[in-house]
């Protein structure tokens, strides 16, 4: 082979390698997913890439950015919710592509908290600043994108945002209550823009969820110049134990892709492992709806509830 033959085929070769891992289709839709890194965000990029949809997945890693951006119809994307200048950044990489963005799918998310009168405020507010300041910054981010395609927004509640929260639980609960409502607000805001909006709501799946706030716990001592415990490292452990031990998130993907792509999307998603978790969360919207009606001249009487209760049945079995 000639030196010049030799200069082409090697040159042909590191643009190959230099190329991008995703070759994206003009008809292939887009979907961003925060927090795709691990758990029900990556079962997610999984499950979308390999149906053939083009998945734009956020993570903050380098390790994790990599990995994922090693998976076919997946892009890689550098997203910290909490940094506006990283959002921003990601937007303008996606308009940049020309793909446009059918859904945004805001997964990203974190646990803990602690009790109220012996939690520092500061782990409650970094709570609220990835699960609701970020989702609240993401939408705002690429909801102009989202309406071009008249496409949809997706977000990762949980049961934990319709159940009452357990001691210690105020801060994730809350965050997950702020969701439900952010919902339906929103979606009443896009219904003219022809963008649908919902909420999947899982139970206990496994994720990596419980075992980042433990060791975030442990990070945070050691930041201050304690030490981690025995009972620290114990807790941790036993977290990690009983989070592996949950079904993994198939059950939760098949509810995503129902609300990104069924031509009947519903507005909320309550997926659980077994039926002690369905029967646990529906019996508490119940209880409070008895609490909502116990004060005040205008309550409803046992017959009133039923046939309200009726009335919105009817409606659902109307919709389908």
């Amino acid at each position: 082979m000639s030196k010049l033959l030799r200069f082409v085929a090697a040159t042909v070769a590191i643009v190959i390698l230099a190329a991008p891992h995703t070759a994206i289709a003009d008809d292939q839709q887009s979907i961003l997913i925060t927090g795709a890194s691990t758990g029900i965000g990556r079962h997610l990029a999984e499950t979308l890439a390999g149906n053939g949809y083009h998945v734009y997945a956020g993570a903050r890693k380098d390790k994790d950015l990599a990995a994922l951006d090693a998976i076919d119809n997946v892009t890689a994307v550098k997203l910290d919710v909490t940094s506006q200048g990283q959002v921003d950044a990601a937007v303008d990489m996606i308009t940049q592509k020309g793909t446009g963005l059918y859904a945004v799918v805001n997964n990203a998310g974190v646990g803990g908290g602690g009790e109220v009168i012996d939690t520092p405020i500061e782990d409650q507010t970094f709570v609220y600043a990835v699960n609701v300041e970020g989702v609240y910054r993401t939408t705002k981010a690429f909801a102009p994108l989202v309406i071009e395609s008249k496409g949809r927004i997706i977000t990762t509640g949980s049961i934990a945002g319709t159940i009452s929260a357990f001691p210690g639980f105020s801060a994730y609960a809350g965050s997950k209550h702020w969701i439900e409502a952010y919902t339906d607000s929103l979606a009443a805001e896009m219904e003219p823009h022809s963008v649908v909006v919902s909420v999947v709501e899982p139970g206990n799946y496994k994720s990596n969820i419980r075992r980042s706030s433990v060791a975030r716990e442990a990070e945070q001592t050691k930041a201050a110049g304690g030490e981690v415990t025995e009972e620290m490292k114990q807790d941790y452990e036993a977290t990690a134990k009983r989070e592996l031990s949950y079904k993994e998130p198939d059950e939760v993907s098949e509810a995503f892709m129902h609300a990104l792509f069924d031509d009947n999307p519903l507005r909320r998603y309550v997926v659980v492992p077994n039926e002690e978790e369905q029967e646990f969360t529906i019996r508490t919207k119940v209880t409070e709806l008895v609490q909502l009606n116990q004060w005040g001249p205008y309550s409803y009487n046992r017959d009133e509830l039923i046939e309200l209760l009726d009335t919105a049945l009817a409606g659902d079995a109307a919709s389908e």
